[in-house]
This record gives C-alpha cells, structure tokens and sequence, in this order.
C-alpha cells in the first residue's frame, strides 16, 4: 500500500498549487480521502477531506474558499487545489486514506508528505 504525494514546493504569496496524491495498492473508490497539514512546532491538523465517491467535502473554516479537494477514482489520485497562498500556509502536507468496513475494520493509510514553502 502507498500514498504518493507530489505538487509541493516553493511558492509566492499569493501564488498557487495543486498537490496530488496517487494510491496503491488498495481499493481507492472505497476509501474516504483526506489532507492534513503539519506546521513546523505544531500538531498535525486536518485541511480538507472527501467522501469515497465524492459527493461531499469538508474543509476547516481557515482554509475555506482557498482549498478545493477532489478526486478522480478511475486515476485513483485525490488532488489539494490551493489558492491564495500566505506564509502561515507552509507546512508538511499529508495524504490520508480511511475505511471503516462493514464488520467495523478501520484500515488507514498515510503518505510521506510534501512540503509547501511560501515565501517571497
């Protein structure tokens, strides 16, 4: 099983970034996905999260209307759109995969992180 992330970097503020997240080795269509963000000193916090079949997100109230969160089942990669980015944004972001199944098995999966840098 692995989370692959990719997309982060070094960025203006203002600027932007996506950041994808590829699976395997698991069913990727049955797995709620989830961003988390770890900045440097603090715990590690959720940023964004999507249903198995994306029909409903949640985002935390500080990155709402900046974020978007999606996926693409038939690519089994879930996507971070990040706009409007400020310094109080970097951080290491994680990729984070959960299943709770029918006879109440919690499988969880988590990436490796990228880090988001923005600075001018």
């Amino acid at each position: 099983v692995q989370l692959v992330e990719s997309g982060g970097g070094l960025v203006q503020p203002g600027g932007s970034l996506r950041l994808s997240c590829a699976a395997f080795g698991f069913t990727f269509s049955t797995y709620r996905m989830s961003w988390y963000r770890q900045a440097p000193g603090k715990e590690r916090e959720l940023v964004a999260g999507i249903t198995s079949a994306g029909g409903s997100t949640i985002y935390v109230d500080s990155m709402k209307g900046r974020f978007t969160i999606s996926r693409d089942n038939a690519k089994n990669t879930v996507y971070l759109q990040m706009n409007s980015l400020q310094a109080w944004h970097t951080a290491v972001y994680y990729c984070h995969a959960d299943r709770l199944s029918s006879d109440f098995q919690v499988s969880v999966y988590w990436g490796q992180g990228t880090q988001i840098t923005v600075s001018s």
